[in-house]
């Protein structure tokens, strides 16, 4: 693993860090930001899945979680969204290829080679920072926004054991029916539908996949709505799998406007059930 970059923040360290990955193909990228606390001990950890067109850098340099960070005494993880390199197929297209790797493993080539983010994500970088940072890996919790969103409900809906903790961010609840990421998902899957209900949180939930309680923050001026389908999030949890919190913020968009205004709310939120007793 290599540093790329450190830098003192509200008393902790945000660190940049690049390692050639067995599981992409490629060198990837993430960020881990540890706060003050963790220099007595480990700390708990909160895993932070960025959207679309994104890498490790969008939250970390406009999400605004340190101060909090700092103050509850938890680490926040910030992976990369999808592998990148000159030997990395990719495509000229905001919605596939480089920064779209929708946390899935890829079975249909040439992608089935490196857009493995799911396995990255819930094996690979997990293992890794637990040897190199002070970190509570029995106190984990895991957000994200929109595609990260989606990302982080189905690693919660599919590792309730690991997870003590679930929020997101206007995220892609039920993708698997919806033309954008319903057409990433054929060329990343292949044309089975079965298999695209595994990376879907409505479809996991139906399917009977649950989660203690999750926290879901919506801007109802959020232009893609029709995409995101908050409802249907609703809908399914009624069922008693999931306690859902689903809060439409009037006037909000999509941005990280949104993001940063709420996140002290979702920091709270993994504090107040990955510190303490």
């Amino acid at each position: 693993m290599e540093t790329l970059s450190t830098e003192k923040s509200f008393g902790g360290v945000q660190g940049v860090y690049r390692h050639a990955s067995d599981v992409t193909g490629c060198d990837m990228t993430f960020a881990v930001y540890l706060p003050p606390q963790a220099e007595d001990g480990p700390v708990p950890v909160l895993w932070y899945l960025s959207g679309l067109t994104c890498t490790h850098a969008n939250v970390m340099e406009k999400g605004e979680y340190r101060r909090m960070a700092a103050e509850l005494g938890i680490a926040v993880i910030c992976p990369d969204t999808s592998p990148r390199g000159e030997a990395v197929p990719d495509e000229d297209d905001w919605t596939f290829g480089s920064g779209a790797g929708f946390y899935v493993d890829a079975t249909e080539a040439p992608w089935n080679a490196n857009y493995r983010m799911y396995s990255y994500v819930s094996e690979e970088l997990p293992a890794l920072v637990a040897a190199h940072f002070p970190l509570r890996m029995d106190r984990q919790g895991v957000f994200g926004h929109s595609m990260g969103g989606h990302g982080a409900l189905i690693m919660a809906l599919k590792h309730a054991d690991r997870f003590r903790s679930c929020s997101a961010f206007a995220p892609m609840t039920n993708p698997s029916t919806v033309e954008m990421p319903a057409t990433a998902f054929s060329r990343y899957l292949g044309d089975d539908k079965a298999a695209w209900r595994g990376y879907d949180a409505v479809a996991l939930i139906e399917d009977g996949h649950g989660f203690s309680e999750i926290l879901v923050d919506q801007g109802d001026a959020d232009g893609f709505l029709d995409m995101l389908l908050p409802q249907r999030l609703q809908d399914a949890c009624g069922g008693g799998a999931v306690d859902l919190t689903l809060r439409m913020q009037p006037g909000y968009g999509h941005a990280y406007y949104f993001v940063s205004t709420f996140m002290d709310d979702h920091m709270r939120w993994h504090a107040a059930r990955l510190c303490g007793d």
